[in-house]
């Protein structure tokens, strides 16, 4: 019961950060405004999904593992492709 509470909330949440970001990318400006404002709704909102499956279905440490493991590797890719995606944009700006 409390775990089945918890993934809503996860999922609620990261419904509304995905909205807030939605909404946010259509106001924003530039290129690379856009860029930065993917923060919130990949940094957050695809772990709390993540975190939401394994309250669900997390029964054994294996899923638990997978899980972390999931969540560290998809915040190295997205610092790395951020990373570049901002060096990119900002050469463009400057040019």
């Amino acid at each position: 019961m409390i775990l089945e509470i918890i993934a809503a909330l996860c999922a609620i949440l990261a419904g509304i950060l995905m909205l807030t970001t939605a909404i946010a990318l259509w106001r924003a400006p530039d290129a690379l405004s856009r860029v930065n404002l993917l923060g919130p709704a990949t940094g957050v909102a695809v772990p709390a999904l993540i975190v939401a499956k394994l309250c669900v279905d997390g029964g054994s440490v294996g899923e638990i593992i997978r899980g972390i493991l999931a969540i560290c590797a998809f915040w190295v890719v997205l610092a790395i492709g951020s990373f570049i995606m901002g060096r990119s944009l900002y050469g463009l700006t400057q040019d």
